[in-house]
């Protein structure tokens, strides 16, 4: 009875630290952005923790979060978008041309960034699906085409109101209907958190309440099983390279509203927040998967942090290197702690 007693010992101590490991793997970033929240709060009593800064953090991450749910929505598919910061950074300047240099209306200059976020698409679909080069290769291809593509129509210039344009005054500028895309707000909400938040939303239904968003996920996990099953793999990849491109198109556009300008490289940053923000969303409540509702939390997590590290007078190229330790973090949590636990 005895030795039965000290073999089980050993037994009930290691389920019940399975137990405390998957509780950890679930909820641990949740514990830590709260913690993380509410250390700066006490750090930066009457800055950090008020209703302005939360907007302005939300306002922050608003074009990051957007760029990683379409992100996400490629990940589902077992692809990978890196081409969604040339992207952005296209839109961004195709918009700006279409106002200041051509002096076309603000509703032009939406459509035109959203065609150019479905052209980024197009050619992802042509290289993956068509051509079927591997995706990550793929898409880094497509991301120093359209950085160089946004360089040679501005001549490798910022686009603004004002510029020269063969020897004369740029005939147009950003409309105040554009402008408030990216600084207006319904009540107190700025546009971009209530743009993000519909988005969200709706890639959220998409991928969990739809035969798509099944159909997707299916395809990630084993595409010859699902095409067995009757799933047309190359349309759905194709769609989720559509969305991916449409999500960074709005971003785009959000940016460009929010800067009144076309900078060059405008972009370029949005690629490793974003997929920083779509796998640190791995972790979130044990999904161990692309979601919609990790890549959300992904955000506000680098976005608290960003915050926070500004009042904090934190030099700017430590976020960096903090935005990097906490993807690895993710990284770790998500395939090696999960086998430790099982």
């Amino acid at each position: 009875m005895t030795a039965t007693r000290q073999a089980a010992a050993p037994a009930t101590g290691a389920a019940g630290g399975r137990r405390a490991g998957a509780l950890a793997y679930r909820y641990g970033l949740l514990i830590v952005l709260a913690a993380m929240i509410v250390m700066f709060a006490a750090l930066r009593p009457g800055a950090f923790g008020t209703y302005a800064n939360a907007l302005i953090v939300l306002q922050s991450v608003a074009v990051v979060g957007i760029v990683a749910l379409g992100v996400t929505v490629s990940m589902t598919t077992g692809g990978f978008d890196l081409s969604a910061g040339a992207c952005v950074g296209a839109v961004v300047m195709v918009t700006a041309l279409a106002m200041v240099k051509y002096n076309l209306t603000g509703a032009t200059a939406v459509v035109a960034g959203l065609l150019t976020g479905l052209l980024v698409a197009g050619v992802n679909v042509l290289l993956t699906v068509v051509a079927r080069v591997p995706d990550l290769v793929a898409t880094l291809g497509t991301m120093f085409l359209f950085q160089g593509l946004a360089l040679i129509i501005t001549s490798g210039q910022s686009v603004s109101a004002g510029m020269t344009v063969d020897g004369a005054p740029a005939p147009g500028r950003y409309t105040e209907g554009f402008a408030w895309l990216g600084g207006g707000s319904v009540g107190s909400v700025p546009v971009p958190v209530i743009v993000f938040g519909l988005l969200a939303a709706a890639v959220y239904v998409l991928l969990n309440h739809t035969r798509w968003g099944r159909a997707l996920y299916a395809i990630g996990g084993n595409p010859e099983a699902a095409r067995l099953a009757g799933i047309r793999v190359a349309r759905y990849r194709a769609l989720a390279y559509a969305v991916s491109g449409l999500c960074a198109a709005v971003a785009g556009i959000l940016l460009s509203a929010r800067l009144g300008r076309g900078d060059v490289g405008a972009g370029d940053p949005y690629l490793l927040q974003s997929v920083a923000a779509a796998l640190i969303g791995y972790a979130v409540l044990g999904a161990n998967r692309p979601n919609t509702l990790g890549t959300v939390v992904g955000a506000l997590f680098i976005g608290v942090m960003i915050n926070g590290m500004t009042m904090l007078n934190a030099p700017y190229y430590a976020q960096t290197f903090v935005q990097g330790a906490l993807l690895v973090g993710a990284l770790v949590a998500g395939y090696t702690f999960k086998e430790k636990i099982k």
